[in-house]
């Protein structure tokens, strides 16, 4: 039972246990987590869960969790560790289900006030041409031939085929697709399940928000991502669907079959593994990267729609939508760094958090390349959401950040506790307008099941993960169920 004396303070914002806690942990466990948020940490099994990613074979440094953190399925939502290619593994529980959850916010040249009349017609008109709710498709299904293409192209096939402009990839993470991707990787069962739901934004915490421009923290860093205060956004928040779901499932059994075979014995069987450059390994690793490509197009086709709806209702009026930047959640990428003397090669894994690489840094755009990257932070339904930038204080996180609020109240718990007609009558009350198939997705998804996001971002800011740049406020907001 881990207790708040198990826990070093390093400083306001980071605290570790040590190594010596357990005698399996290979490395300390550490939590970006203000105090307050240590202390209501013991509520579920999140922390437990930050000390068993430590006994992974191949772990450098630590076992890390952001402050949104909350128990998820191996790994914590927000828990991040980084194994040494060469003896380490990689495990699907510290990916996730929904492979490369992960957002993307487009902009325009528009102030609130010329978006306010439209509103209610715009966010009607998102919903009509975006499909969304639990297992909700597109009517057009893709030949299996298509759909590969897609795993092995990502975003950028869908650019050749005409949905959208070159610009939107430059600014996207690996530039909307990952090479190892092999679809001869992914079952049968995962690519009939993602055949109609490429364009499609899903349920839970999935959302498509018309933003505005709250406030400007830093205004430099603004002016190079083209943000300004009251301007208008799109905020879009969805993943790989059931495609992504059906390859995790699929090789979390796959790696609870093998284990033994590589003699690899873990405190608990979610965090299922084998190693990076075994077959087994190998394979889930190009099949996670169809995933990520499978993510990626999706938010391009979205966001294709979107601009579709944005100039049925503004016409002439209507500015272009820019993309600012799309940033994945869920991901094990194959990265570098310098540990010492040496330059090691290592898989990152991050589950619930987001890549944050600082100024210089050669993978992001060349136009944030003074700034650092752009990190996009969520918050919960009608409440806030920001915009960050990478630091290079970070890399002791593998430059990462929080990927949201992190949830503090389960599904079954806000049904049970909120009132969903109430509470889309408090949120008119405060101007936002709510676009949602179902009363049970409101209440799934209220701001009281959430921790405090300006809290957490704070947390996030003042440990240096990632400095703030601007805050959005949600005008309407599209969900699923």
């Amino acid at each position: 039972m881990i207790q708040k004396k198990d826990f070093k303070k390093i400083n306001d914002y980071l605290w570790e246990i040590p190594k010596s806690f357990r005698s399996d942990m290979r490395v300390p466990a550490r939590a970006y987590v203000s105090e307050k948020m240590l202390e209501t940490a013991f509520k579920d099994r999140s922390l437990e869960q930050l000390v068993n990613i430590a006994t992974l074979p191949g772990i450098v440094n630590w076992s890390m969790a952001m402050p949104d953190m909350h128990e998820g399925y191996g790994f914590p939502i927000g828990g991040v560790a980084a194994m040494d290619t060469k003896n380490g593994v990689i495990s699907p529980g510290g990916v996730g289900y929904d492979i490369n959850c992960g957002m993307r916010l487009l902009k325009s040249d528009h102030r609130s006030n010329d978006i306010q009349p439209y509103l209610d017609k715009l966010a009607t008109e998102i919903q009509k041409e975006v499909p969304s709710g639990l297992g909700r498709g597109r009517k057009a299904k893709l030949d299996i031939n298509s759909l590969d293409k897609i795993l092995e192209g990502g975003a950028q096939r869908l650019i050749e085929q005409g949905y959208g402009e070159k610009k939107d990839i430059e600014n996207c993470e690996e530039n909307g697709r990952l090479e190892k991707a092999d679809p001869l990787a992914v079952s049968s069962h995962a690519k009939n399940r993602g055949r109609d739901q490429v364009g499609t934004l899903g349920s839970g915490n999935h959302f498509l928000e018309v933003q505005k421009v709250d406030t400007i923290f830093d205004e430099k860093t603004a002016e190079a991502f083209g943000l300004f205060q009251d301007q208008v956004v799109i905020m879009i928040h969805t993943g790989s669907r059931g495609f992504g779901h059906q390859i995790a499932t699929d090789y979390i059994k796959v790696m609870m079959g093998t284990m033994q075979k590589y003699n690899i014995r873990l405190p608990d069987r979610e965090l299922a593994a084998c190693p990076f450059n075994s077959p087994e390994g190998q394979r889930y690793f190009t099949a996670m990267s169809c995933g990520a490509n499978y993510a990626w197009a999706n938010r391009q086709m979205i966001g294709h729609y979107v601009r579709k709806a944005w100039r049925n209702v503004l016409g002439e009026k209507a500015s272009s939508l820019t993309v600012l930047y799309d940033v994945a959640h869920n991901l094990a990428k194959v990265e570098k760094y310098q540990i010492g003397e040496k330059e090691i090669e290592v898989v990152v894994h991050r589950k619930g958090a987001t890549r944050a690489f600082p100024p210089e840094h050669p993978e992001i755009p060349e136009i944030y390349r003074k700034v650092g990257q752009p990190v996009l932070i969520p918050g919960s339904m009608g409440t806030a959401s920001y915009v960050l930038a990478g630091t290079e204080q970070s890399k002791e996180a593998w430059y990462t950040a929080c990927h949201g609020a992190g949830r503090t109240m389960s599904r079954r718990e806000a049904m049970r506790t909120v009132n969903s007609q109430q509470l889309i009558k408090e949120l008119k009350d405060k101007g936002i307008l709510i676009k949602c198939w179902s009363l049970r997705g409101i209440a799934e998804e209220a701001p009281i099941a959430y921790k405090d996001i300006d809290a957490v971002v704070e947390v996030v800011h003042e440990a240096g993960l990632s400095k703030k740049v601007a805050r959005l406020v949600p005008l309407a907001v599209v969900k699923g169920e």
